[in-house]
């Protein structure tokens, strides 16, 4: 078995472009379900094949997940794992039956995703004081609202990423694919300041130069860490309670864009989305923002 995940691991990397985090994520899901299935089955994890493996074994999986408590995204992700792991087999002829195919993922809640009003989102961009670190936060929490970057998109820039005179960022995003995001007048004008008064002194904390755009105290390159840290610092620092994550700044973005007039396709393009189903999450954030408006001003509501 495991000289077929290797296979996959590498057909992931090779031929999909899947991203470093992906390919750790798969591996881990499926070495957690070689573990279940071996005990399951009385051999030892080296000795089990992909045939011991039925649509019946992977439902035990299953539902011994759930029956620890695990939460229906998770059990979801790790099923999608085994699900594209026996697709790759199947594809390969190693496998001449796909037991996946007979088993159902779990079904999910919709949950609509949290988001800042604007004047909550002004009050954080606006937290980040006027030092170095100070200034490459605000820049950092700009360039997320403005472009609707992931965390990893933006440790992930480097100087030359960045076009301030054209006004717009290069991203690589999932699997390898590269878009280009305008950027506003705020967020470039944070830029600018960061690179031109702060990074040098930041960069010159450490003997080994890089090229990454948002470094951390040492000179290096900031971690996605070191971002969901300093954003939980100025939320504090703000008053906010509830929790958040970069990614709710990501979904604040979104959602201010279709509540002022933009089109779904338009976001998608943006967000960097495959399918303009994972966007069409966002119109029931706004249609729940207009029942709100319309609630608290009509006369007969």
């Amino acid at each position: 078995m495991y000289h077929y995940i290797d296979e996959f691991i590498l057909y992931l990397k090779l031929e999909k472009n899947s991203s470093p985090r992906t390919l750790e994520e798969y591996q881990k899901d499926i070495f957690q379900g070689v573990d279940f299935f071996a005990q399951l089955l009385g051999v030892k994890d080296v000795e089990l094949k992909p045939s011991d493996i039925n649509h019946r074994t992977m439902r035990s999986y299953l539902a011994h997940l759930q029956s620890a408590g695990m939460a229906r995204t998770t059990i979801a992700r790790k099923l999608a794992a085994w699900r594209s792991f026996y697709n790759f087999l199947n594809r390969e002829e190693i496998i001449n039956n796909n037991p996946m195919v007979r088993v159902s993922t779990p079904k999910l809640e919709k949950k609509l995703p949290e988001f800042f009003y604007p004047d909550e989102i002004i009050k954080l961009l606006e937290a980040p004081p006027n030092t170095a670190l100070g200034l490459r936060d605000r820049a950092i929490l700009e360039v997320i609202y403005a472009g609707g970057l992931r965390v990893s998109e933006v440790t992930a820039l480097d100087i030359s990423d960045i076009d301030l005179f054209g006004g717009y960022v290069r991203v690589m995003g999932k699997g390898s694919r590269e878009r280009v995001v305008p950027l506003g007048s705020y967020a470039l004008q944070a830029l600018n300041k960061y690179i031109n008064e702060a990074r040098p002194f930041l960069e010159a904390n450490n003997s080994n130069k890089t090229k990454a755009l948002f470094l951390n105290y040492q000179g290096g390159r900031l971690s996605e860490r070191g971002v969901r840290k300093m954003l939980a610092k100025y939320l504090k620092q703000v008053g906010f309670e509830r929790h958040a994550s970069p990614h709710t700044i990501r979904h604040t973005f979104a959602t201010h864009l279709l509540e002022r007039g933009a089109d779904l396709r338009t976001v998608q393009e943006l967000l960097g989305h495959v399918r303009l189903s994972t966007t069409q999450i966002y119109t029931h954030v706004t249609r729940e923002k207009i029942k709100e408006v319309y609630k608290k001003n009509h006369p007969r509501s």
